[in-house]
């Protein structure tokens, strides 16, 4: 894969210096080299410590990244929201892990892309996995096609200009939910369980910020952004203010309302394209389940 610049400082600097700009790292500098890329100047092969000059044409060829032999393939289709030479978004159902564990090798979102990616007859087969979701939540999942395009969205990810909105059906308490709020409260292990979360004087700062879409009686959707990136963390805080999430039994949420399943949805997802710098907004409506109890609120 082939990658171009032009140089825009009118003062001199080093070839390993102006990709490090443009958000090639050591490592990836290190696989041109040693795995058969290049580094081209003006059409001409140069090495990483050759000195540009204003106007210079800059051209790096990525060696392709074949696939991990070890990663079973899962030939079930998936739902493409968008599709381009750098990234794939698709819906994940629910039920379906993000990627494998040790004792569930296949029958994750990863395998089902390598699938597609082995149809497609890809050159780059290896799965990067930039946003994952829980088992049972449904939505928009976000890969890379190559490690280059992981790299630059992870710059975005640590800047936090990665936007992730999610929809969720909760109980209990509705009447006391604002129609803005934000959840600021620690989260530790819950020293019972391997898996669950708690509130924990001490524990890791998590910030909730949620949107009040509509109610009735003891049901209501919500529309959430989180600004921290704690597990379960929508599922502890809403809990925490007494309205787990439908269908969340480790949670304390309702399991009588139509739903087995946490009632939670990736519904959005919106960042800045990190090679053509148009700004992608990706949406995903709800999962039938879920639309059902909205429908009826």
């Amino acid at each position: 894969m082939e990658f171009n610049w032009i140089v825009e400082k009118k003062e001199p600097q080093q070839v390993k210096s102006f990709l490090k700009e443009q958000g090639v790292s050591k490592g990836l500098l290190a696989k041109i080299k040693f795995q058969g890329g290049k580094i081209e100047v003006n059409q001409s092969v140069e090495n990483a410590l050759f000195k540009l000059s204003f106007g210079d044409q800059v051209k790096i060829t990525i060696p392709d990244e074949g696939e991990h032999e070890t990663l079973l393939v899962d030939d079930v289709p998936i739902d493409i929201v968008f599709e381009d030479d750098h990234y794939l978004v698709v819906n994940k159902p629910a039920g379906v892990a993000s990627i494998p564990a040790q004792y569930h090798p296949n029958g994750t979102m990863a395998n089902r892309v390598k699938a597609y990616y082995k149809a497609q007859q890809y050159k780059n087969q290896v799965i990067h996995v930039v946003t994952r979701l829980d088992r049972d939540t449904t939505g928009l999942m976000l890969f890379a096609k190559h490690g280059f395009a992981h790299a630059m969205l992870d710059q975005e990810l640590r800047k936090k200009e990665v936007i992730k909105i999610y929809q969720a059906l909760v109980g209990g308490r509705v009447s006391e939910l604002k129609d803005h709020d934000s959840i600021q409260l620690p989260i530790g292990r819950d020293l019972s369980s391997i898996l669950k979360r708690t509130i924990v004087e001490g524990g890791q700062q998590a910030e909730t910020e949620y949107w009040l879409m509509k109610r009735k009686a003891d049901e209501a959707l919500v529309n959430i952004q989180l600004h921290t990136g704690r597990t379960h963390q929508i599922r502890v805080h809403f809990e925490a203010i007494g309205c787990p999430l439908l269908g969340d039994d480790m949670y304390g949420g309702k399991m009588d309302s139509g739903i087995l399943r946490q009632a939670l949805h990736c519904c959005q997802l919106s960042f800045i394209h990190p090679f053509t710098k148009q700004r992608l907004d990706l949406t995903s409506s709800l999962a039938e389940d879920m639309k059902k109890i909205a429908d009826r609120l």
